[in-house]
């Protein structure tokens, strides 16, 4: 008779997101795992299969958590370029230099792990959508032209949301990535004069 687990799955599985998103997919050892998880590498494989699927459930555990609350953000009520502005800025102050997990995953493992670039790819498509929501909740509102290319000014935020990220992730002064943050905000207030 198998032994029940002596774990509980959803608190494993927020440590290791933790623990992937703070060094890599790459960087991070089954061993290590076992260690900052507290479980015997058996457990580990028993549990979760391997390394791989782990990673997958971590990734699918950040969306599910971090992303919701950028979601959020976007929709908060006020008038769009301030909406935008305030997730900018939350955005590369809350993660303490860890930049995003999904950017960061993206970055590291690229197009060469389909399961991951499904999940990356669905997590970009999302907040791609949010923020065009927020831009066409803009011009509806006024705050933007109605005359404005809301796919072009989805790209370049993305774009820019990216670079922010890695910026983020690389140690910049946060004082730097708020004046790129401002010139973004005055940029699209621009195009509504």
């Amino acid at each position: 008779m198998a032994r029940p687990r002596e774990f509980d799955e959803q608190d494993v599985i927020a440590k290791a997101t933790q623990l992937f998103w703070c060094r890599g997919y790459n960087a991070t050892s089954v061993r290590d795992l076992g260690a900052e998880l507290g479980l015997q590498q058996s457990s580990l494989y028993r549990a979760f299969s391997d390394k791989h699927t782990l990673f997958l459930r971590a990734l699918d555990h950040y969306r599910a958590t971090e992303s919701t609350q950028a979601q959020e953000q976007l929709d908060a009520p006020g008038p769009s370029l301030e909406v935008l502005r305030e997730w900018l800025v939350w955005m590369v102050g809350h993660e303490s230099g860890r930049g995003c997990f999904v950017v960061n995953t993206a970055t590291e493992l690229g197009a060469a792990d389909p399961e991951v670039r499904q999940r990356t790819e669905a997590a970009f498509e999302v907040t791609q959508k949010t923020l065009a929501s927020l831009l066409r909740r803009g011009i509806r509102d006024g705050d933007l032209p109605a005359t404005l290319d809301v796919d072009a000014a989805v790209e370049s935020l993305f774009t820019t949301v990216l670079g922010l990220r890695v910026r983020e992730r690389a140690g910049h002064d946060p004082q730097r990535l708020a004046t790129a943050i401002d010139f973004t905000i005055k940029t699209l207030a621009a195009s509504a004069i």
